[in-house]
């Protein structure tokens, strides 16, 4: 890995890289390279799930048991403009997602059933191509799952009761979809008036992602696409890291694609190599997907791709920031629990699976793979604050390529500004307001906020104010015991596993017995405790206190949140509230009575006066 890694501060060369190119036109396949204009067309780059169809969706307190949402401009431009930003020009989507009777109420599907399809859903994959076109970022589509995750085979299968295996033979299943495929092909863009078949955004259209299908569909399918969109090239989807010789034998396959994790048993490096070596001369080769190892393969799967003919690599997976504050996150149990979904550039959340050394990688390797320069670090674009109606929950809309935030505060919307905090991570919360003022005095006060990297420090973002303030709000993530008065009953803080707790990256685990004190400076008004429950609820008890020796028992308010396991073996939720029972309290004791743990702890106290 030596000398493919950058230091984020020593990167000085031409910003004018990333400048977006207007797209001339098609992506081409040449023997066994893509060219693009006539020369060749290569890439390191993401693949994103969440840009056409948000699966990550996680609040605490939402009152839904899942995470699926259409996506928003904000998100699907943050997403490609990283991806500009880090030099990559290509992104590959997840599927074409299919409506199936397990879905709970409300989860936006592409196809509904046989020739229906979602307008809202294909309006937000237009989007995803109006901005596509804007970033200068090429698209690779895959059009239907091998797996159940967003629905696919097996959902078309079930539309008309047929077993799941049918889909690859079936002639009317085979129907059902080029249906889709044509509505698909044939869409206009209802923000651009552009044909899907005539957008240059795309690169490709993949035939599936990881498909277990015979090569008479695949080439069924493909020569369905060549039919209906002479512009664009077909990948064959079919599940490998070893290439088929029959994808490589298919006429109507223009190009081919391996996927690489652990559990292959392979080096990733070594069968790059050898598949590149397959290919040569006959077809353009990409490694689709690759991830859930250590830094070091990830860099000799990269210098493999490098070294040989090979078009492109898509490391697994890039998630774009939230519309309301924050990044989308996605543990991958197929990695052991410890890899997530990556965040550029990166942050000390991501130190367990060396997100900052790989994402530094990433960037370097996707300019020397065009034989460009990396371009140096260019400041931060102003982040957007969002509405504020309590000083103890601020959130912002937050700026590619930042690594931290500088929250300012004012007397009044013209000034003058003193900083709060500086350095703030919007990676340390998942799915809640990333920031609470702790010291704001009482009184009304304005709020702006400012992107931070190792080039320096943006414009301020748009003010938000006046804010009443009476009381403070004290936050713990628990991601240690720094917070904590004191605490016993064997206690610990635990960071993995967390897709079960809506991503929540730390919490205090306990079991019976299990104790946690607070200490404020000002009299406690009010406070809110997040548990998730492994088992059934098994309820917390809450006492507060005066000088810290005596505890007075405190009735508490507990709302259940819906319940679903799911897929990830979602855990219980409940959100306790209690209010201050005396003047003075200062201390507040939580005290487990079973199996529990705690993710956030709110306490609010009286802001001091100035």
């Amino acid at each position: 890995m030596r000398g493919l890694v950058l230091s984020l501060a020593a990167l000085t060369f031409a910003t004018s890289l990333y400048a977006v190119v207007p797209f001339n036109g098609f992506i081409r396949a040449q023997g066994d390279q893509l060219v693009e204009d006539g020369k060749p067309f290569r890439f390191i780059s993401w693949n994103i799930p969440n840009l056409h169809l948000v699966e990550d969706n996680l609040p605490f307190t939402c009152d839904g048991t899942t995470g699926w949402r259409l996506p928003d401009r904000f998100e699907i431009n943050d997403a490609l403009s990283t991806i500009r930003q880090m030099g990559g020009r290509v992104a590959r989507t997840y599927v074409i997602s299919v409506a199936s009777t397990n879905d709970a109420p409300g989860v936006p599907r592409h196809v509904l059933g046989p020739g229906r399809f979602n307008e809202d859903a294909f309006r937000a994959l237009d989007q995803v191509l109006q901005v596509a076109n804007e970033q200068g970022v090429r698209l690779i589509i895959p059009l239907v799952d091998n797996w159940s995750w967003w629905g696919g085979r097996a959902e078309y299968a079930g539309f008309r009761g047929k077993a799941v295996g049918d889909f690859w033979s079936d002639r009317q299943l085979i129907a059902d979809f080029q249906q889709t495929i044509r509505y698909i092909l044939t869409r206009t863009n209802t923000l651009t008036g552009v044909r899907y078949a005539d957008d240059r955004a795309i690169l490709c259209w993949e035939t599936g992602n990881e498909l277990e299908c015979p090569p008479a569909w695949t080439r069924e399918i493909a020569a369905t696409l060549k039919a209906l969109d002479a512009n664009h090239l077909v990948m064959d989807g079919t599940r490998s890291y070893r290439l088929h010789e029959s994808s490589l034998s298919i006429p109507e396959v223009d190009l081919v694609t391996s996927h690489h994790y652990p559990h292959n048993k392979v080096p990733f490096g070594q069968m790059i190599r050898e598949n590149a070596a397959r290919t040569k001369g006959r077809k353009p080769y990409i490694v689709g997907e690759f991830g859930f190892t250590d830094t070091r393969q990830m860099a000799d799967a990269l210098l493999a791709t490098r070294e040989t003919q090979t078009a492109g690599a898509l490391a697994w997976s890039l998630r774009p920031r939230s519309r309301d504050g924050g990044f989308y996150w996605h543990s991958e149990p197929t990695g052991g629990n410890r890899y997530k979904a990556f965040h550029w550039p990166g942050s000390p959340m991501g130190a367990a699976y060396d997100e900052t050394a790989l994402m530094a990688l990433m960037w370097q390797q996707a300019f020397a793979i065009r034989g460009l320069p990396v371009p140096e670090i260019t400041v931060p674009a102003p982040p957007t604050l969002l509405p504020v109606a309590d000083a103890g929950a601020l959130s912002w809309q937050g700026s590619v390529g930042s690594s931290s935030y500088d929250v300012e505060r004012a007397p009044a919307q013209g000034g003058p500004w003193a900083v709060v905090r500086s350095g703030v991570d919007e990676s340390f919360t998942q799915y809640r307001s990333l920031f609470s003022d702790e010291s704001a005095p009482r009184g009304e006060w304005f709020y702006r906020v400012r992107a931070r990297n190792a080039a320096g420090l943006s414009a301020p973002s748009n003010v938000v104010g006046p804010v009443k303030v009476t009381c403070v709000t004290y936050v713990d993530e628990l991601a240690d015991f720094s917070k904590v008065h004191s605490h016993s009953g064997g206690l610990v803080v635990e960071n993995r596993s967390c897709r079960a707790v809506r991503e929540d990256a730390h919490r205090a685990v306990g079991q019976m017995g299990g104790v946690l004190v607070y200490r404020v400076s000002t009299p406690i008004s009010g406070a809110s405790v997040s548990v998730f429950f492994p088992e059934e609820i098994a309820g917390l008890t809450f006492s507060l206190s005066a000088d810290g020796e005596t505890f007075r028992p405190v009735a508490e308010q507990r709302k259940d949140y819906p319940f679903a396991g799911g897929d990830y073996g979602y855990m219980r939720r409940a959100l306790y509230t209690l209010k201050s029972d005396q003047a003075d309290n200062r201390y507040m004791k939580i005290e487990f009575t079973g199996p529990a743990q705690i993710a956030r702890v709110e306490i609010q106290h009286q802001a001091a006066s100035l």
